[in-house]
């Protein structure tokens, strides 16, 4: 069943960040220029490492003479002479789509620090203000939470998907809309001038600059929280018509009882989101039923109807005839195998030790977000298609003895290669004591730096 409205009134979608009129925020750019907060915001952007803009200057470089960037940009701040550099355009290809590209903007490091100093700021301001429906960018939620919501309003009978996909959202936002949504909470003039600043700093793109008269870049500090704040209006007022969104940055699904639902919030989502400047993709939107499958947030969520090859008290799982169950979704294997293969080409000029080294945080990651699916068997191809990988690295063209020179013991064992199905919570046990006989303990093993303790589907 869909949600009680909470309330029948009609709202201007501006009001949905700040419904109850309450008082703004006058004075925030003082905090801002903070020495403290500056540094804070220094900490974070060298956590996160990434390259450096069109300026050139590094992380080291940047670190090199920290402190005299930081009282620079406390200088230029406080005294209103701060002016961001245009951000440095690459083209990155999409994971899972070849041939198709989207644009990364990268600032310059100290752009990035102006842009975490300013997020350290307005993120206490507005994250209580964001709804129960967006799971994107902010603390203590995940994509895992995202898919457990969608999961339960299936189970609970809304099988109906509107399976949405935003048009182009980061490079077509709409400045004026955004700064409106902003000034809602938001007073400070030279804030609000400050997130303008970043905004319409322009970008270099084949040796020329280009203005950005819309659009947030991807891979700005602060886009992630501009992309929550613009579609705030859009979770609170759909939740407001009783419809289960469910959102994801510029990733979102709706749930659905009848068919006929979901062509109406397929049509009001459509209106309110031309409100926002923002435009349904009209080929990657559809509506499906459950039992043929949705793809979201990398899984595709299906019903089963093959009929199972054992008898149901012979199924450990538990499963049924008909049940729910998720699963990597095509592109995001793809996307998986094309990382291991950059890092295992037969001409790379690294030895085993090192092609392990660089595989295994990818194998880790990957298998950990996808663990709790139904994934046993696909992961059970995927490590033995990373063994012959391996050998081919080791062996070139004689990879079919890399099971003599380059062993399994070996490579789970001594060299500490992950194992995807040693990933899979139910299964964890048994490849510890299969370790253990063979005299490898977990400290000398990462693959049993996953969290075993976590119920697995499988």
């Amino acid at each position: 069943m869909s949600e009680r409205p909470r309330s029948d009134r009609p709202r201007r979608l501006s009001e949905w960040l700040n419904p109850t009129g309450a008082r703004k925020v006058h004075s925030l750019v003082d905090k801002v220029y903070q020495r403290k907060n500056l540094e804070l915001a220094w900490d974070r952007v060298r956590s996160n490492q990434g390259s450096g803009g069109i300026d050139g200057a590094t992380i080291e470089d940047f670190e090199a003479n920290a402190e005299e960037n930081l009282d620079r940009l406390h200088r230029e701040l406080r005294g209103g002479e701060y002016r961001p550099q245009p951000i440095l355009q690459r083209m990155i290809p999409k994971p899972g789509q070849p041939g198709e590209q989207r644009p990364l903007g990268i600032p310059t490091i100290y752009d990035r620090v102006c842009q975490q100093a300013v997020l350290n700021r307005l993120e206490p301001i507005f994250e209580p203000v964001f709804d129960d429906a967006s799971f994107g960018y902010r603390r203590g939620r995940s994509r895992k939470d995202a898919l457990r919501k969608i999961w339960r309003e299936i189970e609970d009978g809304s099988e109906w998907n509107v399976d949405a996909d935003l048009k182009n959202f980061f490079g077509s936002v709409d400045h004026e809309r955004l700064l409106t949504l902003v000034n809602q909470l938001i007073a400070d003039g030279r804030v609000l001038e400050l997130i303008r600043s970043f905004l319409e700093a322009g970008c270099i793109a084949g040796g020329k600059r280009l203005p950005t008269e819309e659009g947030t870049p991807q891979g700005g500090v602060v886009s992630p929280l501009m992309s929550n704040i613009l579609l705030t209006p859009f979770d609170r007022e759909m939740r407001r018509r009783g419809d289960h969104v469910t959102r994801y940055a510029d990733d979102w699904s709706a749930t659905c009882c009848s068919k006929c639902e979901a062509e109406a919030v397929q049509r009001a989502a459509r209106k309110i989101l031309a409100a926002l400047g923002v435009e349904l993709h009209p080929e990657k939107t559809r509506i499906v039923h459950v039992r043929h499958g949705f793809e979201f947030l990398g899984y595709r969520i299906k019903r089963g109807e093959r009929p199972l090859r054992l008898p149901p008290w012979m199924l450990r799982s538990g499963v049924q005839r008909g049940a729910l169950y998720a699963f990597p979704r095509s592109r995001s294997v793809d996307h998986f195998k094309e990382q291991i293969r950059r890092r295992t080409r037969r001409k790379a000029p690294v030895i085993t030790e090192n092609v392990i080294d660089q595989i295994n945080p990818v194998v880790r990651g990957w298998g950990q977000y996808f663990c709790k699916a139904h994934v046993r068997k696909l992961f059970a191809q995927l490590d033995r298609w990373i063994l012959q990988r391996i050998w081919s690295h080791r062996l070139k063209r004689w990879r079919c003895r890399g099971y003599k020179v380059l062993p399994e013991r070996k490579l789970y064992g001594e060299l500490g290669l992950v194992r995807l199905v040693a990933l899979i919570p139910s299964l964890a046990p048994r490849f510890e004591r299969g370790l253990a006989k063979a005299g490898c303990g977990k400290s000398a093993c990462p693959v049993w730096e996953a969290d075993g303790s976590q119920r697995s589907g499988n």
